[in-house]
Formats: structure tokens, C-alpha cells, sequence
């Protein structure tokens, strides 16, 4: 009798216990919550000089679908090298250009790497105060219909991109973003992950609670949370997407 009641004893200070725990939350083995993503590679300030603001010297940043990725261009910001580093599907390219920069012109030039032992070329072009920039074409084995978006980050604003997906009933796709929190705006690619799929080219504001607003409609798409956007919307048939995206660049 003496080990059954000691068992019936423990039994039902362990009950108690469970009951304390899931009442006030205060026994997990880590109090601590679990840390969002961070990008611990990502810049937290402007790479862009403030000489380079007005013209097409300084840095430009970009997003990529058609699989997923980021580009960077550096036009002598800070040096008289003109570089470039596309990642795609997690594969990083040094890119290089032999045309020079003039002072007061646009600047257009193909920058050229090495892709899984393949040449690749992507041909940049920007105007002569740095605005539109643009890839106006590209030559990716394997990538024939890849899409870029593309910003000019300032000496004051810095920009970011963010690679994701969304889902939807019946579907999944790639969603990169690419940011301004010091400008408020953002603008996006989406594209299904199904043969055929179209690209979709979407851009907006970022709110007073960092909420992502679609320009068009006024659509919340999403929040920003440190390095993370993460967010649910109803789209024009009526079906839930949800999106993903986390800052790689």
C-alpha cells in the first residue's frame, strides 16, 4: 500500500504540474520564442555612395524569376570596377563588363560569367541619371524566360530583395519582392510553378504597420517583419493565397 499511495502521490502532482504549464505557458524546456529569419549576409545600410545618387555610377539591385534569384550591378561605386553577381537557384555568378562608363551618358552593356560551366550574358541598361533600370535581355542555359526587376539603391535608401513562394488551392509559384522601407515602396514577380505559367508584375506601398498594399486594387498582400514577409489575401477568383518571402539580398 505504502508504493501505491506514493505512486497515486506523484501522479497527481504531475497532473497539477501539466495543468500550471498549459494554463500559464511557463514550463517549456526554452522559455525563449524561436528566432525569425534573419539574413546575417545582408547589408543593414546603403552600399551606394551619395556621389553616385544622380547618375548611373552606384549600385543596383535586383530580383530574378524564372526559378529564383537576385542581381547586383556595382558601376564604380567607389572604385573604377565594373562588376556584377547574379545568384540563381542558390548558384552564385561573378559577373564582369567591358564597356566603360562615360560621365553624363546611360549606360548599356553585357555583363558575362560562368554558369554551371556555361557562358551566360545579361544586358543591363540604365539612363544617365540612374532611372529605369533595366535588363533588356538574357542568355541563361536552362533559364529561357527569366524576369528581372530592378532598382537603383541611394546613398539613403536602401533596398532589399526577398525570395518566396505563395500557394493557392491547386497551385504553387515563386514570389520575390524587392524593397524600399526608406521609400515605402516595393515592387514584386510572381509566377506559377505549373509549364505555361504567366509572369505577374505587381508593385505598391509599405504602410505605417508595415503592410504590403498592392498599387492597383489596395489588396494587403502581406507584412514585413524583420527579414521575413509573410501574409494571406483573397485574389480576384475568391481563392486564399498565401505568401513567403525571406530577404536574401
Amino acid at each position: 500500500m505504502k508504493n501505491t499511495k506514493s505512486i497515486l502521490a506523484v501522479l497527481t502532482i504531475s497532473v497539477f504540474l501539466s495543468i500550471v504549464c498549459i494554463s500559464f505557458n511557463s514550463c517549456s524546456k526554452d522559455s525563449s520564442s524561436t528566432p525569425s529569419y534573419e539574413c546575417t549576409t545582408c547589408a543593414s545600410t546603403p552600399d551606394a555612395l551619395a556621389e553616385n545618387d544622380g547618375s548611373a555610377k552606384g549600385v543596383y539591385k535586383g530580383i530574378v524569376v524564372g526559378s529564383s534569384g537576385s542581381l547586383y550591378i556595382d558601376i564604380q561605386n567607389g572604385t573604377d570596377l565594373i562588376t556584377g553577381t547574379l545568384i540563381i537557384d542558390g548558384v552564385s555568378v561573378a559577373l564582369t563588363s567591358s564597356v566603360s562608363y562615360v560621365s553624363g551618358q546611360p549606360y548599356v552593356a553585357p555583363f558575362t560569367g560562368i554558369y554551371n560551366g556555361s557562358p551566360i550574358s545579361i544586358t543591363f541598361s540604365v539612363g544617365l541619371s540612374g532611372g529605369t533600370p533595366t535588363v533588356t535581355s538574357s542568355d541563361i542555359p536552362g533559364h529561357p524566360n527569366t524576369v528581372f526587376t530592378l532598382y537603383k539603391e541611394t546613398s539613403t535608401s536602401l533596398i532589399e530583395a526577398f525570395e518566396g513562394g505563395y500557394t493557392k488551392p491547386g497551385k504553387t509559384g515563386t514570389f520575390n519582392i524587392l524593397l524600399s522601407r526608406g521609400l515605402n515602396l516595393w515592387g514584386g514577380i510572381a509566377k506559377g510553378n505549373e509549364a505555361g505559367a504567366e509572369v505577374d508584375e505587381i508593385d505598391g506601398t509599405i504602410d505605417s504597420s508595415n503592410r504590403l498594399i498592392e498599387s492597383s486594387n489596395g489588396t494587403i498582400l502581406g507584412t514585413l517583419s524583420g527579414d521575413e514577409i509573410n501574409g494571406s489575401f483573397q485574389d480576384g477568383n475568391g481563392d486564399t493565397v498565401t505568401i513567403h518571402g525571406e530577404r536574401t539580398l
